[in-house]
């Protein structure tokens, strides 16, 4: 059975879809933008910025959902310029530990919503 997960302090959803969805221990996020939730104003500008505000939108949802980055088991980055790759990377190190980090993969692209620079999902596991 599976569980809606939505909280006010992330981005309300822009189509048909919910925040995350909890199927038993697994917690599935949907890929998140760099929008402020108490402004509902874009994060633009600095990619570094931008990917932190991801990553605080991402956070929300899985402490909705009673987890921590601790429980995420895989991530993907879509991005709009790989030449960026490692200013994401600094930012996105803030809240993983290198030795426990969970999987990833990160893909340029040519668009993504709102024309945004990044794009964050996640999968978590609750043990």
């Amino acid at each position: 059975m599976k569980q809606i997960i939505n909280t006010p302090n992330a981005p309300a959803p822009i189509g048909p879809y919910n925040q995350a969805v909890l199927s038993g221990n697994t917690l599935f996020i949907s890929g998140q933008i760099p929008i402020d939730p108490v402004s509902g104003e874009l994060v633009a500008g600095d990619i570094q910025k931008e990917t932190r505000q991801s990553m605080e939108n991402l956070k929300a949802i899985l402490q909705e959902a009673g987890m921590t980055f601790e429980h995420v088991v895989k991530t993907s980055i879509f991005v709009k310029d790989m030449h960026q790759f490692n200013l994401i990377n600094e930012a996105y190190a803030l809240y993983f530990d290198a030795a426990t980090a969970p999987a990833r993969e990160t893909v340029e692209v040519a668009n993504l919503p709102k024309f945004v620079n990044v794009e964050i999902s996640m999968i978590a596991v609750k043990d």
